[in-house]
């Protein structure tokens, strides 16, 4: 078993680049934006995968620009497949799902809580003595 897991997580990381370095080169959608491929995960069998991403530089919370994204990844799936398929040495290549990472967000959201909480203002400053 821990060798199928190895192997899984080694191809899935070799997607990961692949996937980012297609997207980036290969896919000339204007739409897209900074799009970062942040993380793959592949079944066992390799019959799919899900490729999560983010977008940089754009409005973490326009949810249209993310639906849009992921439209268009979806759309173009088949054809990152078949560039995917010429680069790695597998029976069979994974059917590309993608997915919207929304961990950056609620990182940053968490990061604006924590900071928040910490500021008091000079004046109600409380010492405990």
């Amino acid at each position: 078993m821990a060798k199928e897991f190895s192997r899984t997580r080694r191809v899935a990381d070799q997607i990961q680049r692949n996937m980012a370095e297609l997207i980036q080169m290969e896919l000339g959608a204007p739409r897209l934006g900074m799009v970062t491929v942040t993380a793959v995960d592949v079944t066992r069998e390799f019959e799919s995968a899900r490729v999560f991403f983010t977008v940089l530089g754009k409005e973490l919370s326009d949810k249209s620009q993310i639906e849009e994204t992921t439209a268009t990844l979806n759309h173009a799936a088949g054809f990152l497949r078949s560039a995917l398929a010429k680069r790695l040495k597998l029976r069979t290549t994974p059917k590309l799902i993608f997915v919207y990472d929304s961990s950056m967000e609620k990182g940053n959201q968490l990061t604006d809580l924590i900071k928040s909480a910490v500021k008091t203002p000079t004046g109600n400053k409380t010492e405990d003595s």
